[in-house]
């Protein structure tokens, strides 16, 4: 059954991520009943993410409980649950219990999981990183690799323990390389005995001519060199082939074999698919193609915000980027429509008929930053290319503001100085084999 729709009209946000969480903060004070639905019970900073991954950091650093976040909204109420399916015509969202919620407003903004790119039985081999359970079970198994090493007799064997590649030369895959060729190189060597962690090697593979390739070309060699002066082998032009329990095989040179006993997938994103079943046209990863108002097609009280919305820019003819910053402005822009047409009207629209005309999404490009390492990360703001340490304090001033919550600043601050101070990691735990 579907809520009652005496009282205010209700608007449902299904996910709470950037794009769901600052929807419903922009809605805070307007006439309506705010329902924020996900499948777990926190925000998560997905930005630092790889920092929970490679022991830099602990879940609780970056992550807040929805409720907390929200507790002073009386207008949102927060649940707990996972959309299974959506019907546009009875505006009904049907939930993996069989239960239903009812919505005059719905804002779709359930981002995006691993692409395999048609091979998904690698998934169990090669983990991705999207929420905390993977960055967990990635930093248990970059965790055992040097704990098994350490007991290992076989030197081939060793070898092998103390691989790790990485697939995807952007962002994630960039950082994740960076974090991990640090720890080994500066973090763990008085730790073990037996082993010398330095000889760790580290490969990333990119498929395509660069790395970042969202970014400048000066900025994705840049990167280029900065992982080679941490250790970090890139190959570009080079896919994967072949993942399996015993490492990977690339294409170039053709069936170039790398023995590792660790593989971390960065590479592709495949969107939600309950994104597909609004009804709305998609794009080959099943983004949503989306009017420029952020609703679909016909459908004038369906927004799609976050990962899960394909955007053009109307001024460059671009598309918008997957980062946190474009999800936070789509859930604002989403949640200010609304709010002004709810204190215009004192009910939605109650069929499918076009709303008077609508301010297009407009996407304000503040810059992006990725680190590599200490003192080490690249990118542009306002237009302006920057890399090195000036770039690297800029990523953490940006990424200590947005971060949710004044105990999680101070508490990612102080690891952070610690960490610059000492090399050291202070999440180095194995919580799960």
């Amino acid at each position: 059954m579907s809520q009652s729709t005496d009282g205010p009209p209700r608007v449902l946000i299904l996910g709470g991520g950037f794009a769901g969480l600052y929807c419903a903060r922009r809605l805070a004070g307007a006439n309506a009943r705010v329902t924020l639905l996900d499948r777990t019970n926190h925000h998560l900073f997905q930005p630092l993410l790889y920092q929970v991954a490679t022991a830099s950091l602990s879940p609780a650093d970056i992550a807040s409980p929805i409720r907390w976040v929200l507790r002073r909204q009386a207008n949102c109420r927060v649940l707990l649950g996972e959309a299974a399916a959506i019907d546009p015509d009875a505006r009904l969202v049907t939930l993996a219990d069989g239960s239903a919620l009812g919505y005059d407003y719905l804002v779709v903004a359930l981002g995006v999981s691993h692409a395999y790119f048609g091979h998904d039985e690698w998934a169990p081999l090669a983990p991705g990183l999207k929420d905390l359970r993977d960055a967990l079970d990635i930093r248990n198994r970059f965790l055992s690799a040097f704990e098994r090493a350490e007991r290992e007799t076989d030197p081939a064997a060793q070898r092998a323990l103390l691989t790790f590649v990485i697939v995807g030369g952007g962002p994630t895959g960039v950082e994740l390389a960076g974090a991990i060729a640090e720890i080994a190189r500066k973090a763990m060597p008085r730790d073990f005995r037996a082993v010398d962690t330095r000889a760790a090697r580290i490969v990333l593979v990119e498929g395509s001519p660069r790395l970042l390739s969202a970014y400048s070309p000066r900025a994705s060699v840049r990167a280029y060199h900065d992982l080679e002066r941490l250790g970090v082998e890139v190959r570009l032009d080079t896919h994967v082939v072949g993942v399996d329990s015993h490492g990977v095989t690339l294409d170039n040179p053709a069936g170039k074999r790398i023995d590792a006993a660790t593989v971390l997938w960065a590479a592709g994103v495949r969107a939600s698919p309950l994104g597909a079943r609004l009804g709305a046209p998609t794009d080959r990863q099943g983004r949503v193609i989306v009017e420029p108002d952020l609703t679909i097609p016909g459908r004038p009280e369906v927004f799609v915000a976050g990962d899960l919305a394909r955007v053009t820019d109307p001024a460059t003819g671009r598309e918008i980027p997957g980062v946190a910053p474009a999800a936070m402005q789509m859930g604002r822009h989403a949640g200010a429509l609304i709010a002004r047409e709810l204190l215009r009207a004192p009910s939605p629209p109650p069929s499918p008929a076009l709303p008077p005309a609508r301010p297009s999404f407009v996407y304000r490009d503040k810059g992006t930053l990725a680190t590599i390492g200490r003192a080490r990360a690249v990118g542009s703001v306002w237009g302006l290319a920057v890399a090195g340490y000036p770039a690297w304090m800029l990523w953490l001033l940006v990424h200590i503001l947005y971060l949710a919550g004044f105990r999680n600043r101070i508490v990612v601050l102080i690891n952070w100085a610690w960490a610059y101070i000492t090399y050291q990691r202070g999440a180095r735990l194995i919580t799960k084999e």
